[in-house]
Parts: C-alpha cells; sequence; structure tokens
C-alpha cells in the first residue's frame, strides 16, 4: 500500500465516522442505521483494490469498535470491513473508475447486504441476539435502501479525492524525468560506444597491417 494512501484513507474514514456517530446515528430511523463508514471503505477499495479495501476496512471497523458509543465487541465490525472491503476492491474497475454508476451501486447494495448478514452471524457466534429481536430480513432491506439512496452522495466524493492523490508527482517525476532520462542516457552512451568501438578497432587494425612491409 502506497504511504500517499495512509493519510488520505485516515481523513476520510475519520470524517466517515463523526457523519455516522454524530449525524445519522441520531436519526432513529425504524431498521438499520445508514452507513457512512461501509461506504467510505467501499470507495477507497474500489480504487485502491482488494489489498488496500482489506487494509483500509479493518482499520475502519477496528476504529468504529472502539469508538463510543460503541456496545459490541472489539473486532467484530473490523472483521466485516475488512472483508467487505477486500471484496469490493476485487470488483474494482480500470484504473480505479467504474464504468457505469449502476455498476457502482451493485457494489454498493452488494456491501450493504453482506456487512449486514455478516454482522448479524459475527454477533450470533460472541453470543449478540439482537437482530433477532429486530427482524433480520428488516435489517438487510432498510441497510439496502439507506446506503443505496446515500452511496450516490459519498461513494463519488471518496473515489474522487482518492483518484486525486493517488499519482505520487515526486515518484512520477524521478520515474519520468531524471530517473528516465538517467537511464535512456546512460543507455544511448553505451550504445554508442559499443557502435563506434568496433569501427575504431578494426580501422587501427587495417592501418597496422598496412604500414606492415
Amino acid at each position: 500500500m502506497r504511504l500517499i494512501r495512509i493519510p488520505v484513507s485516515a481523513v476520510l474514514v475519520l470524517l466517515g465516522l463523526v457523519l455516522q456517530v454524530s449525524v445519522f446515528g441520531r436519526l432513529q430511523l425504524p431498521g438499520a442505521t445508514p452507513d457512512v463508514l461501509l461506504l467510505v471503505v467501499v470507495g477507497l477499495a474500489m480504487v485502491y483494490g482488494p489489498t488496500g479495501g482489506c487494509l483500509v476496512g479493518f482499520a475502519a471497523g477496528l476504529l468504529a469498535d472502539v469508538a463510543p458509543p460503541s456496545d459490541h465487541a472489539i473486532g467484530r465490525y473490523a472483521l466485516v470491513l475488512c472483508l467487505v472491503g477486500y471484496g469490493a476492491g476485487l470488483l474494482r474497475g480500470e484504473h480505479g473508475r467504474q464504468r457505469s454508476v449502476a455498476g457502482a451501486l451493485l457494489v454498493v447494495g452488494g456491501a450493504a447486504v453482506v456487512s449486514t448478514l455478516l454482522y448479524a452471524m459475527v454477533g450470533a457466534l460472541v453470543g449478540d441476539t439482537a437482530a433477532r429481536h429486530v427482524g433480520l430480513v428488516g435489517l438487510v432491506l432498510s441497510a439496502l435502501l439507506y446506503d443505496l439512496l446515500l452511496a450516490p452522495f459519498v461513494v463519488p466524493v471518496v473515489m474522487l479525492a482518492a483518484r486525486r492523490f493517488e499519482h505520487d508527482p515526486v515518484a512520477a517525476a524521478s520515474g519520468d524525468g531524471a530517473g528516465g532520462a538517467g537511464l535512456g542516457t546512460l543507455a544511448r552512451y553505451r550504445t554508442t560506444r559499443e557502435a563506434s568501438a568496433g569501427p575504431t578497432y578494426k580501422k587501427k587494425r587495417v592501418l597496422g597491417l598496412a604500414k606492415r612491409p
């Protein structure tokens, strides 16, 4: 994972977490809560790929696990977002760009359904049965609806910010400018030297033979 991705991901994840806790977590909507953090992870994964999406998802989920008013086991949401980030990264478009809006919405919809189911399954393993009382079907449908409605306002902004800082100008300049010119000059020098060494040697040898009696 490139170093430039770390501060960019940290800023976007922190903004998503603040919106999640302070705004959308207080709306008291029926069913699930709109998951801004999930949308941030999906947007970054569709630019960074499976490895970057997995790392960003784990860090974002772990941060959500310890941020108040969290009431679940630490590591539960980290596992969910880690797997979702990896899966969304596998569906990354060419050069981190989705070919269509429908494709991006399908990724978001799949991530919303999978994350809700995984969260409920992991909760059942650790003894959390809250999903049974609320209704798993209602949670999945409400999470799908809320995340799809929120996705056009979050995912494109996240992907645009991630692509904006994806290309390191220092590395590009050293690779295409000084580094590339240096290697090209060295190659041309070697080629010229090898090309000129042969005829010069042959010419001296011919002149030497001509001077012999």
